[in-house]
Order: C-alpha cells, then sequence, then structure tokens
C-alpha cells in the first residue's frame, strides 16, 4: 500500500514489502550513496501531489525502487531539454510530471489509458 503524505511530502511510495530504509554511518550521518544520491537530486527527491497519490492508491500501481529511479531519469531528461510539464511513460504506466516543481501530478494505468487524452504537456519521455 502506498503511504499517505501530504503534497509537500518528498516521501516516494514504494511497494509494499520493500526494504528501502535510511542506512546511516555510525556516526549518524547520511551514508556515501546517499549523499551522492541527495546531491544527483538536488538535494530534493521527487514529490508526489495528493491527487497522484490518490490514482496510485486507487489504481493499484505500486512503485519500487527501481520504478521511481527510471521515473526519475525520466524527469531529468525532460529538464535538460527545458520541459515544463511531461508526460512520462514508464512500462504500462502514465505519469504528468511537473517538471519545474519537480511533481507528479497524476498517473495512469494502461487499463485507464485508452481513451485519455493528456493536455498541457511540453514533452514526453519514454522510460
Amino acid at each position: 500500500m502506498i503511504p499517505p503524505v501530504n503534497s509537500s511530502s518528498s516521501v516516494s511510495p514504494l511497494a509494499a514489502g520493500s526494504n528501502e530504509t535510511v542506512r546511516k554511518t555510525t556516526a549518524g550521518q547520511l551514508s556515501f550513496n546517499q549523499l551522492i544520491e541527495q546531491k544527483l537530486d538536488g538535494g530534493e527527491g521527487l514529490k508526489f501531489s495528493a491527487h497522484a497519490l490518490a490514482r496510485l492508491q486507487s489504481r493499484n500501481i505500486t512503485l519500487s525502487a527501481d520504478d521511481l529511479n527510471r521515473l526519475k531519469q525520466g524527469v531529468a531528461q525532460a529538464a535538460a531539454k527545458g520541459s515544463k510539464e511531461s508526460l512520462v511513460l514508464k512500462d504500462d504506466v502514465a505519469f504528468v510530471v511537473s517538471v519545474k516543481n519537480n511533481t507528479v501530478i497524476t498517473a495512469v494505468d494502461a487499463q485507464s489509458m485508452q481513451g485519455n487524452v493528456f493536455t498541457n504537456i511540453d514533452s514526453a519521455v519514454i522510460v
């Protein structure tokens, strides 16, 4: 199940049973890998709006750590091209993302995608 978070949270929805934990060094500091990830993310992770979290939950879409990394890479590719609002297609799920705010706006699974028109986007990325 996806953990409930507020719209400004940078908590990422992970698949149930994921062993994703924050590993700290013995001194209580972030590990080297976490520092690198934090720098690559600009200090902020990809955020999910309340609407996106509701869509993920209602459509039973779960994201693994690998899925989140692919999604982040897609957003980074869109940002590198100057996109503001992008459609990121990952396997059988489409995400509409505010690139400038680093926030997933909504998620659509394959069953719900048919007949949909995605508006207010300036790019599409396939990851």
